[in-house]
């Protein structure tokens, strides 16, 4: 690792777990004292090589090990293109598949990460045909892209589990919300449906406002939602709903790759408005 790499993990670490499996799972054990779960994701995408993805796959794997073996609690997240999607689907498919097997094995649930709008039907795709042989596999679906609430209700249909997210990836008009108002809108719109309609489903935000609005929908429909934030932001909200009895995962994200995803988050509005402000609370 580079002298420059060193320097940003350290400065970074408010938001990344570490660069190491060694590292993250110290991270996941400080937020579990808290009664926080996390969601464990190797960073990495776009991996067009064999080797990256190979080493992706045995990295996700020892990483099961060591959460079982540690009694971790919380999940792992996928993304589709480390682990085959950009050379071809079957790649992806079989790589997700190992790592889905070896998770079922260890007690521990699984994630698959939505990323680009081009990936989104495969990503489906390979969700269905994941989950019709495990349970414990859920997917995240993202209210930026116009498509979600007809793929939400497919996918509650299908006896989907969903982490509804507002998205980090670039917009492109007529896919995508490009307004941050309609992308807030439309996230109301699936997380009222989910209640409704969803027995198990994860409202992930930062948004102070929707998730006054999930606990209100908690009472109506008498059912408890589970709540999904990043490391690093807003963490003194996360402990709260914790200690108030909700059920509350850490997205943490680990690996020497972790200057490209605070680079997206940082092109996030929201997201970077809120890091700017810990900034300045930083300790």
């Amino acid at each position: 690792m580079s002298l420059f790499s060193r320097f940003g993990i350290i400065f970074a670490r408010k938001w990344i777990g570490g660069a190491t499996v060694e590292e993250a799972l110290d991270s996941a054990k400080e937020l579990n004292k808290n009664h926080e779960n996390v969601i464990m994701n190797y960073l990495g995408e776009e991996f067009t090589d064999t080797k990256s993805i190979n080493d992706t796959v045995l990295t996700y794997k020892k990483l099961l090990r060591k959460m079982k073996e540690q009694q971790i609690s919380g999940s792992v997240a996928l993304k589709p293109t480390q682990l085959g999607l950009e050379i071809n689907y079957k790649i992806f498919l079989s790589n997700l598949s190992e790592i889905v097997s070896y998770a079922s094995k260890c007690g521990i649930f699984v994630w698959i990460d939505m990323e680009d709008y081009t990936t989104v039907d495969n990503t489906i795709m390979a969700y269905i045909h994941i989950s019709r042989r495990y349970k414990d596999v859920g997917l995240c679906i993202q209210s930026k892209l116009k498509r979600s609430f007809s793929d939400i209700k497919y996918l509650v249909k299908n006896n989907g589990i969903i982490r509804l997210v507002k998205g980090a990836y670039p917009s492109r008009e007529g896919v995508s919300f490009l307004k941050k108002s309609d992308t807030d809108a439309n996230y109301t719109k699936c997380m009222r449906y989910l209640f409704r309609n969803s027995r198990n489903f994860m409202i992930a935000t930062h948004d102070e406002k929707i998730i006054r609005n999930a606990i209100a929908l908690e009472s109506k429909y008498h059912k408890r939602a589970s709540f999904g934030m990043l490391k690093g932001i807003k963490p003194n909200l996360a402990i709260k709903l914790a200690l108030s009895g909700d059920n509350i995962s850490i997205y943490l994200p680990f690996g020497e790759q972790w200057l490209s995803y605070s680079i997206r988050r940082l092109k996030e509005w929201e997201t970077s408005v809120i890091i700017l402000k810990s900034l300045i609370n930083w300790h």
